[in-house]
């Protein structure tokens, strides 16, 4: 069984219910969870179990809000880097180590780690790559800044 599908064995429909409604929808109130716990004819502390057994198996990362980051004064990047496979572990945890990385991921392609970067300007992203190929010996990373957004809104339909 793939870890996908033992995933899919841990969720009920309720679980669902409830993983679609914080994806996008997550209520503004003082009591959030007794809100969804409303929306689903459930109580607030059975909305919490579920989500703490969901983070808990690793179905959820985690819960916060998303930022435009040219709204708050910050800009990001996405980030290629052409790893050797022996240094890999290693890039990423020095990569990890910085706290404007959002994502970090492995991937097959001649440039095979791409991560993205948000920092308070381009001189610091600068900085931190410089930083970063200066820790690991890695000096191939490709910055490539957004011009222009089209998407950012992910849903996914679990129900």
């Amino acid at each position: 069984m793939s870890k996908s599908e033992d995933s899919q064995l841990l969720m009920d429909d309720t679980d669902k219910a409830i993983l679609n409604r914080i994806q996008s929808d997550f209520p503004i109130t003082s009591r959030p969870y007794r809100a969804i716990g409303d929306d689903l004819d459930i109580t607030e502390s059975e909305v919490i179990e579920r989500l703490v057994r969901l983070k808990k198996s690793g179905i959820i990362r985690r819960i916060g809000g998303n930022f435009v980051p040219g709204k708050l004064g910050f800009v990001s990047t996405l980030c290629a880097a052409r790893v050797p496979e022996e240094k890999i572990e290693h890039f990423a945890k020095v990569v990890n180590q910085f706290s404007g990385v959002t994502h970090n991921y492995q991937r097959d392609n001649f440039y095979n780690v791409w991560f993205t970067f948000i920092a308070p300007s381009r001189e610091m992203i600068y900085e931190n790559l410089a930083s970063i190929a200066r820790q690991t010996g890695v000096e191939e990373i490709i910055d490539l800044p957004a011009t222009k957004v089209f998407k950012i809104r992910a849903q996914f339909d679990l129900v």
